[in-house]
């Protein structure tokens, strides 16, 4: 079996675990924590960042951080991860969900104001793919509004929108390092702070609701609990191991940008043919390789072509589905119809993507792929 990931290691991962636990100092927010948020803020001039537990923490985090209370609206698309809506379901904000654009999965910029009310709190794009959302005209509608702005930037570490790093533009954003990622540490994420004046309230929500972070830099003489928040931190141990992935990053992009173009060359002439549909990436986007995509004609071909490969022992997977018709937020949905997202829920498939992916396997892929149309 092909399987569609399998989680890359650099071979310095378990001696980076070693040395932490050499240092007496495995929970969080020690040397190798520092070093990766170090890397972040030097490389992306990032404002703060703070290593979370997950992507998932990073975004509740930004809830709490934006004082987001019972009512608020959040403007979000529906294609995506359920954690970009619970994160704010959970202090109690109606979600509303916009449709995405025809050419790509990231939410459609052009229908925002319409969604914007007077209980509006904040925009939260998705960078699906790594590909970067509108942001400028985006981030003038936020303005103008003076609303927040959260990029959920899971898949985008190392992509850029007019050469600026995403992740730079909301006023907050979060990254993911799961085990699917890019760059991971079987689980893990990214808080970045933007503004300047959420900086020191974020290092307190991240502490568990004190001071501590102060008080072990010397600002302060003693350290107490003085805000809400939880357990964001991860141990040492994921952060050594983030530590090496990081390091040799150039190495991992390289290699899956060689992928994901294979595939895209590989399969330009059944797209031709109008049989399936490539991922579009604009001209003022990057392409990360967090993935590689394409839709088929219908979800009765899309199933079809998913049985086909497996049948051949190749893994390929749908995607998000629609959040604004799932179980939980069906009823709470104002019932307007997001009918790309709907499209891209039935015609979305996503081929094996990974470091270790040989060519000899991409033939495979893409041989197996071709019979099934022809």
């Amino acid at each position: 079996m092909i399987p569609f990931n399998k989680p890359f290691l650099t071979g310095n991962e378990t001696s980076y675990i070693e040395q932490a636990v050499a240092s007496g100092k495995i929970s969080g927010n020690g040397q190798f924590s520092q070093k990766c948020q170090r890397f972040f803020e030097e490389k992306y001039r990032f404002r703060k960042t703070l290593l979370t537990t997950s992507c998932t923490d990073a975004l509740e985090m930004s809830a709490i951080l934006l004082n987001i209370q019972p009512g608020d609206e959040i403007i979000m698309p529906s294609f995506t991860f359920v954690s970009t809506a619970n994160a704010f379901v959970l202090r109690g904000a109606k979600i509303v969900f916009a449709d995405s654009k025809s050419s790509n999965p990231n939410i459609d910029e052009t229908k925002l104001e319409n969604l914007i009310t007077n209980k509006t709190k904040a925009i939260v794009v998705v960078h699906y793919a790594g590909v970067a959302c509108e942001m400028d005209e985006i981030m003038r509608i936020a303005n103008k509004y003076k609303l927040f702005v959260v990029e959920d930037a899971a898949q985008a570490i190392d992509s850029y929108y007019n050469n600026k790093p995403l992740g730079s533009f909301g006023h907050l954003a979060t990254f993911s390092f799961h085990e699917t990622k890019n760059i991971q540490c079987g689980e893990g994420g990214l808080l970045v702070v933007n503004d300047q004046n959420l900086v020191e309230r974020a290092e307190i929500i991240w502490e568990k609701g004190t001071n501590r972070a102060a008080f072990f830099r010397g600002e302060v003489n003693k350290y107490g609990w003085v805000d809400i928040g939880s357990s964001f931190l991860p141990s040492e141990l994921n952060a050594a191991f983030l530590w090496a992935q990081l390091e040799n990053m150039n190495l991992i992009q390289q290699k899956r940008i060689f992928i994901w173009e294979y595939y895209y060359k590989a399969l330009t002439t059944i797209a031709q043919s109008n049989k399936i549909q490539l991922p579009i990436v604009p001209s003022c986007a990057t392409n990360n390789a967090h993935m590689f995509y394409f839709t088929c004609a219908s979800l009765k071909e899309r199933t079809a072509l998913i049985a086909h490969l497996k049948k051949e022992n190749i893994h390929a997977v749908f995607h998000y589905l629609s959040l604004h018709k799932s179980p939980f937020y069906d009823k709470k949905h104002d019932g307007r119809t997001l009918s790309n997202s709907d499209n891209f829920t039935d015609t979305l498939l996503r081929l094996p993507m990974f470091y270790d992916l040989s060519e000899n396997a991409l033939v495979r892929i893409v041989k197996v792929i071709n019979d099934f149309y022809e």
